[in-house]
């Protein structure tokens, strides 16, 4: 599944990076909110499901290289992580959903 299906099946607002939504594949998710915690577990092609909305978390999407940040509960992305990611090509969204409803869904869909 690519990021534009996940856009349009769950209705998600795209914060940033929606021009590369169908090139980017989505092989699994991860939610977590810790990023050191996320820059060690997450893998190649998740979709992250978070809250945090700043610089750092650009720079461990990048890291982990997710398809995807999905931020939940319409968590806040800051001026300086949205420059970030659009420096770095990612992708973001965001959703009023939590992140379990969101997580259940996502699984039905892959």
């Amino acid at each position: 599944m690519n990021v534009k299906n996940l856009i349009d099946a769950l209705e998600l607002e795209v914060i940033c990076g929606g021009e590369f939504a169908e090139q980017r594949q989505i092989s699994g998710g991860y939610c977590g909110d810790l990023l050191s915690w996320v820059m060690s577990k997450a893998k190649e092609g998740d979709c992250w499901l978070t809250v945090m909305g700043n610089v750092n978390s650009v720079g461990v999407a990048v890291l982990a290289d997710v398809a995807c940040i999905l931020l939940t509960e319409n968590a806040a992305f800051d001026e300086d992580a949205l420059a970030r990611a659009k420096q770095n090509n990612v992708i973001v969204l965001r959703s009023s959903k939590d992140a379990f409803t969101l997580s259940a869904e996502i699984a039905k869909m892959l």
